[in-house]
């Protein structure tokens, strides 16, 4: 009998190996590429909610997770040459890059260089391609939103979510977010301000744009006049309820809209 349970594994990357959970099973593969402060268990209730038999890779970005010991650099380029090695060694064929928050920046990096057996592209709550309205106060602010438990709590209270977390959900965000290797952690707000305007026109591949109608972060209207506009294979999908945590707030609408989408293309 066929097991269907995922299995973790490292892939071989520029200066170290990074670790994810893969499971083989249907086509194309998803390949899950989570938030700043995230880890690959970001996307484990959406997952959950997906075909038991869906092939999927869902991995930590060096710096974070299980890749902590891994150095940079840590910018947007680099995370999608990373993507790219772990795509190179599972040798899918066909796959589906679906990022959140700056891993949707890193997926729009990645489709924008047209690898091969790139099918599509799904961006939840994604950021866009250029930095918008990024002041020196915010990327400082930014710098410290995961100091510690008070600061956490903070930003998924007052930023990240427009509801409740479960509690396990919450205790995974304290320990994903505060277990970051220090060059992962200040890399975001430090380069926040990368801007892959003149790139992101050359994706090729359908892209669906999952943002929510209560994201602080990444709010729809900069989404439809920032995003949109720029990748003209892209169509926006709002997600009733839920703010930028969306993969923990709502997995079971972001799976439900996956499943479409691959199904569709």
């Amino acid at each position: 009998m066929t097991s269907y349970a995922p299995i973790g594994r490292y892939f071989n990357v520029t200066n170290g190996r990074i670790y994810g959970h893969v499971r083989e099973g249907d086509g194309p593969a998803l390949v899950f590429l989570h938030y700043w402060g995230g880890s690959h268990r970001t996307w484990r209730p959406v997952i959950e909610h997906l075909s038991p038999t869906q092939t999927f890779v869902s991995y930590d970005h060096r710096g974070w997770g299980e890749s902590t010991q891994v150095p940079g650099p840590n910018g947007i380029e680099q995370l999608a040459d990373d993507a790219e090695r772990v795509i190179d060694e599972l040798d899918h064929g066909e796959y589906v890059v679906v990022g959140h928050s700056m891993g949707g920046k890193v997926a729009q990096v990645l489709a924008s260089r047209r690898p091969a057996g790139l099918k599509g592209v799904v961006l939840v709550a994604p950021a866009p391609p250029a930095p918008i309205g990024v002041t020196h106060e915010f990327q400082e602010a930014l710098a410290h939103a995961y100091d510690n438990d008070e600061t956490i709590d903070q930003s998924i209270d007052l930023v990240l979510t427009n509801g409740e977390l479960s509690a396990e959900a919450r205790r995974q965000v304290h320990e994903d977010s505060s277990r970051a290797g220090e060059a992962a952690r200040m890399a975001w707000p430090r380069q926040a301000l990368e801007d892959f305007t003149d790139s992101v026109g050359a994706i090729n591949v359908p892209v669906l744009v999952l943002a929510g109608t209560d994201d602080k972060v990444d709010p729809l209207q900069i989404l439809r006049e920032h995003l949109l506009p720029l990748i003209t294979t892209a169509t926006l999908t709002e997600l009733g309820g839920t703010g930028h945590l969306s993969p923990l707030e709502v997995p079971d609408q972001i799976a439900s809209h996956i499943s479409a989408f691959v199904t569709r293309h």
